[in-house]
């Protein structure tokens, strides 16, 4: 359903209309077409091609398998997850932390639970690159406690700044965890899209009710207000003019 207000278009996508996948070792929900779940009027919004809600049981993963011209990115919610790649690169990125993968030119990668009694929980994201054929990248970051609570943390983006990680996408993506009383406000400042994914809880976006694995696809010159958060934790995506 959409609702337009002041200027501002939100279109809400239920967590339940996204594509479910259980493979035992692994349970997904696919908010864009991916595997074996197809809409032909859900490929991508704007830059943005994969939001994959994982839960990998302990000792389960993903083995080695190849990527090309994706910015990937883990956003990882409880466990630990580890990652190894054909460019030599090995880390554990546990809760609250992100590994991010320019696939470029192509790089073949793993993604396993790095634990063998406790599953892990991550979002996994693609974004449309910039550039073609890029020379692969990776790298890793870690918020710190307060980096999200009541406001929006930069943490991807194409110019790196604001010590976020420089990514080869059209592309601003940021985070933030609002509870309480807490309001956030984020300007459309021109005719631009943007998107909203709920992690976690609840949360009104304009007045209306957003809860876990919902999302907004947003359109529009205006303001968007963020409030009522009941433990929420969102991320928000900021697309640029190519």
């Amino acid at each position: 359903m959409t609702n337009t207000h002041h200027g501002i278009s939100i279109t809400k996508k239920p967590a339940s209309s996204r594509g479910q996948a259980d493979m035992g070792w692994l349970k997904s929900a696919h908010s864009f077409s991916f595997g074996s779940y197809f809409d032909p009027e859900n490929i991508q919004f704007e830059t943005l091609r994969v939001i994959n809600d994982d839960l990998v049981a302990p000792g389960s993963g993903f083995p080695t398998h190849p990527h090309q011209n994706f910015e990937i990115f883990s956003y990882v919610q409880s466990g630990a997850l580890e990652h190894r790649d054909s460019m030599g690169n090995g880390s554990v990125v546990s809760a609250g932390g992100v590994q991010y993968m320019s696939a470029g030119a192509g790089v073949q990668h793993s993604e396993f639970n790095a634990s063998d009694k406790d599953p892990v929980k991550f979002l996994q994201i693609w974004l449309v690159p910039a550039e073609q054929n890029t020379r692969p990248r990776y790298d890793t970051l870690q918020f710190d406690p307060d980096d999200r609570n009541g406001r929006l943390k930069l943490f991807l983006s194409p110019d790196g700044r604001a010590n976020s990680l420089q990514i080869n996408s059209h592309t601003n993506v940021y985070a933030a965890q609002i509870d309480g009383d807490q309001t956030l406000e984020y300007e459309l400042t021109r005719d631009q899209p943007a998107y909203i994914h709920v992690v976690s809880g609840t949360l009104t976006i304009n007045g209306e009710t957003f809860s876990e694995g919902d999302a907004a696809q947003v359109r529009g010159h205006g303001l968007l207000e963020l409030a009522k958060g009941k433990t929420a934790e969102i991320i928000l995506f900021e697309f640029l003019p190519n």
